[in-house]
C-alpha cells in the first residue's frame, strides 16, 4: 500500500516572538520541520507534501528536494491547510499521515505503529493519542465500548465526565487518502473562528459509518507541539535525553550526560568516551575508541578511530586515526590531519593538510598549507599566507624540520628533509636536505645595557617633568 505524508508548516508562530519562522527553530541542532520530514520518510512514505505559508521560501530552501510543496496563502484552519494538497495527492490511493511541522519528538516507531494498525484494520482514520496526567487544554478522545473513537471533544466543550478523560488528541492522524479528501469537501467553517478544522473530518467519517481508531503513543512527550520558547526548551531537553540515551545504548560512554550536547545527526562509534562539556553539532562523525573533551565543540567534522580531542574547537575539519588535538587548539574549515598527528596547545590550522606522523605542538598558525609526513613544526612557527589581498600556499615536504619562531612567507616550499633554523623568516624556497638560516647575526655590545637603561630613565623623568 502506498504511503504519503502531509506536513503542516504554514503557521506564523507569533508566540515564538522571533524573526525566525517557527518550524525552522532548531531542536538539538536540526530545525523542527527537518525532524518531522526525516521521520515520515523513515516510515517509507513515497511522497511528502509540506504545506507552507509564512516563510515559505526559507522552509523550501531548507528542505529542498526531500518534499513537494503547496502554499496556504491565508491560514484558514488545519482542514483548509490539508485541502491545499488535493491537487498533488487527491487522486492517490493509500495511507496518508497528517502531522504538524512543530512536533519534532514524534518517533519513527510511533508512526510505523499507527500506520500498521490503520492498515491492518482498514480504518478510514486513526488518531495518534497520548495519556497525560494533566490533560487540560487538549481535546479529549472519547472511545466506544469496542475501543474505536467516537469523537474528539475540545476542552471548552467537555462535560464533567469527558473532562476527566486523560487520553488526548495529539494532532497527528493517519487517513485513508481517498476518504480524507472526500471528507474535506464536506468540512464547513461554521464556528467561532470561521476556520476549517481537520478534526471535523473525524466526525464526518464516523457519521458515514467508517472505522475510526486511536493509537496510543508510548511516551506522551511525543505529543509536544512547540508554540513558544518554553515548549522549545522542553523539546530540546527531551530530545537531548533521547539522543544521549540511544548513543549510550550503542556503546558510547558519557561521563556526564547532563552536560553533553549531541546534535540529532551526529554519528558516534562504540567505545568512544565523551567527557563533560562536549558539544557535537551538524553532520559530525566520530569513530570508535576516541576520547572527546572535556569542553570541546565540534561541528561538521570527521574524526577517525582512536583520536583524541581536548578543550578544543573544530569546524569542518578531518582528524585521522590516533591523532591528538589540543588542549586549546582551533581547527578551522579545510583542516585535514592524517594519522598519528599531534596538534598541541594554542595551535590554529585552517585550509591545510598535515601528513601522517607530523607534529605541530604549540603556539603555531598553519594556514593554506600542505605539510608532508613526519614533519616537526616548532613552537611559534607560522605560515604567513595573506598579503592583505590574496592568499598564498606554503608547502612543507616529508621529514622537514621547522624550528621555533619561524615565519614562512608564502608562497614558499620547504623541501624534503630540509632544516629551517629557529627564528628565521623564510621568503625563498628551501631545497631538499638544505639548512636555511634567515636571521641577523648576533652582536653583543659590552656594558651597553647600562647605557640603554640610563637613556630610558632620563626620558621618563623628562616626560614626567613636562
Amino acid at each position: 500500500m502506498k504511503r504519503m505524508a502531509v506536513v503542516l508548516a504554514a503557521g506564523q508562530g507569533k508566540r515564538m516572538k522571533s524573526k525566525l519562522y517557527k518550524v525552522l527553530h532548531p531542536v538539538c541542532g536540526k530545525p523542527m520541520v527537518g525532524h518531522v520530514v526525516d521521520t515520515v520518510k523513515a516510515t517509507g512514505c513515497q511522497r511528502t507534501v509540506v504545506v507552507v505559508g509564512h516563510g515559505a521560501e526559507k522552509v523550501k530552501a531548507y528542505i529542498g528536494q526531500d518534499a513537494e510543496y503547496v502554499l496556504q496563502e491565508t491560514q484558514l484552519g488545519t482542514g483548509h491547510a490539508v485541502k491545499q494538497a488535493k491537487d498533488l495527492l487527491g487522486g492517490e490511493q493509500g495511507t496518508t499521515i497528517v502531522i504538524c511541522g512543530d512536533t519534532p519528538l514524534v518517533t519513527t516507531e510511533t508512526l510505523e505503529g499507527i500506520m500498521a494498525l490503520h492498515e491492518e484494520k482498514s480504518a478510514a482514520a486513526t488518531i495518534l493519542t497520548a495519556v497525560m496526567e494533566q490533560p487540560a487544554g487538549y481535546g479529549r478522545i472519547i472511545r466506544g465500548e469496542d475501543g474505536s473513537v467516537l469523537k474528539i471533544v475540545e476542552q471548552k466543550d467537555c462535560t464533567t465526565e469527558e473532562a476527566a478523560v486523560n487520553e488526548i488528541n495529539t494532532g497527528t492522524y493517519c487517513f485513508d487518502n481517498a476518504k480524507l479528501f472526500a471528507a474535506l469537501e464536506k468540512v464547513t467553517n461554521t464556528n467561532n473562528q470561521q476556520e476549517y478544522y481537520l478534526t471535523d473530518v473525524i466526525g464526518i467519517l464516523r457519521a458515514q459509518g467508517d472505522i475510526v481508531l486511536g493509537y496510543q503513543a508510548h511516551d506522551a512527550a511525543e505529543s509536544i507541539g512547540v508554540n513558544d520558547r518554553l515548549a522549545l526548551s522542553e523539546a530540546e531537553q527531551l530530545m537531548r535525553q533521547r539522543i544521549n540515551r540511544n548513543h549510550m545504548l550503542n556503546g558510547v560512554t558519557f561521563i556526564d550526560p547532563a552536560s553533553t550536547y549531541i546534535g540529532a545527526d551526529v554519528i558516534i562509534g562504540a567505545d568512544t568516551v565523551l567527557y563533560p562539556g562536549v558539544t557535537l553539532k551538524g553532520k559530525t562523525v566520530i569513530g570508535e575508541d576516541c576520547a572527546i573533551g572535556p569542553a570541546s565543540e565540534i561541528e561538521d567534522c570527521v574524526i577517525m578511530d582512536g583520536a583524541s580531542v581536548k578543550h578544543s574547537v573544530l569546524c569542518q575539519a578531518e582528524v585521522g586515526a590516533r591523532t591528538s588535538v589540543g588542549p586549546f587548539a582551533y581547527l578551522r574549515p579545510g583542516a585535514s590531519l592524517g594519522e598519528d598527528v599531534k596538534v598541541g596547545d594554542f595551535v590554529e590550522i585552517k585550509n591545510a593538510t598535515i601528513g601522517n606522523g607530523s607534529k605541530v605542538s604549540h603556539l603555531s598558525y598553519i594556514g593554506d598549507a600542505e605539510v608532508g609526513t613526519n614533519v616537526n613544526i616548532g613552537c611559534g612557527a607560522i605560515t604567513a599566507n595573506y598579503d592583505g589581498y590574496n592568499k598564498a600556499k606554503t608547502t612543507i615536504e616529508d621529514d622537514a624540520f621547522i624550528g621555533s619562531n619561524v615565519n614562512l612567507i608564502a608562497p614558499v616550499t620547504v623541501g624534503k628533509g630540509a632544516f629551517v633554523v629557529a627564528g628565521s623568516t623564510i621568503t625563498r624556497s628551501v631545497p631538499e636536505n638544505d639548512l636555511a638560516v634567515a636571521r641577523v647575526r648576533q652582536e653583543n655590545k659590552t656594558g651597553y645595557a647600562e647605557k640603554v637603561r640610563a637613556r630610558a630613565k632620563a626620558k621618563k623623568e623628562q616626560s614626567g617633568q613636562s
